[in-house]
């Protein structure tokens, strides 16, 4: 597995170099935002571990402009920052990271992150798996999402555009139509026993699914709100 380091400080970003290679990774690692994005378009990795504050271009730009063209592969992206406080921010801010960790840090809870976030494939066996319902084809093994219109289920479908947790996140959901599914549940799903941060980043990438998947985001026909237990999907015709 492939892993972009994008880190300004030198020192941390030998560290993290050191930590991952010894775990197996093979490792890129740059130091300003432009770099990254292309060292990105290079090398196409499959995660990318990325400082917000960085020279040039900030981490939250670069993620943002990555998810805008992932190119041929959708990284996972985990974010670093130094404040706790900002976490919500960047959450808030939608630009696509996937997961976050906050300076200072364990080189374990580093690797525990990266593995978590990389073995999340909903694959199942090898086998193909293609959920469908009356508005929605997702294929898992071609990692597509299509939407057809409220009007006409049989016109052609619209294919959306997810990162790779918001594909997740919509395939899990669709795989059990109905299910209610709380906070813990998903993250056990997206993220598994590794995950540190708080249960409401759950809530920041169901909002932002919605806006790609609903025709209303403020007023969802396909995920449901299930108000003190958590969310459900359903899609009837």
């Amino acid at each position: 597995m492939d892993i972009l380091i994008v880190e300004d400080e030198l020192e941390i970003a030998q560290l993290l170099e050191m930590t991952l290679s010894r775990e197996g990774f093979n490792c890129f690692m740059c130091r300003d935002g432009y770099d990254a994005l292309q060292i990105f378009a290079e090398k196409q990795p499959d995660a990318i571990v990325l400082d917000w504050m960085l020279p040039g271009l900030d981490g939250l730009e670069v993620c943002a402009r990555i998810r805008q063209k992932p190119g041929q592969k959708d990284p996972y992206i985990l974010m670093l920052t130094a404040k706790g406080e900002e976490i919500d921010r960047i959450i808030g801010l939608s630009t696509g990271a996937d997961d976050y960790l906050v300076k200072p840090f364990s080189p374990k809870e580093l690797v525990a992150r990266i593995r978590a976030l990389l073995r999340r494939s909903l694959r199942h066996g090898g086998q193909s798996l293609i959920y469908k319902t009356p508005h929605f084809t997702v294929d898992v093994d071609q990692r597509t999402a299509e939407r057809y219109s409220l009007e006409s289920a049989e016109s052609s479908g619209e294919l959306l555009d997810l990162t790779t947790l918001e594909f997740n996140l919509l395939a899990t959901f669709i795989s059990q139509p109905g299910r209610v599914w709380n906070r813990s549940q998903l993250i056990d799903k997206l993220w598994g026993d590794n995950f540190f941060g708080d249960e409401r980043v759950v809530d920041t990438h169901v909002a932002r699914l919605r806006k790609k998947i609903e025709f209303d985001a403020s007023n969802p026909t396909f995920i449901k709100t299930v108000i003190g237990v958590g969310y459900k999907f359903e899609d009837m015709n």
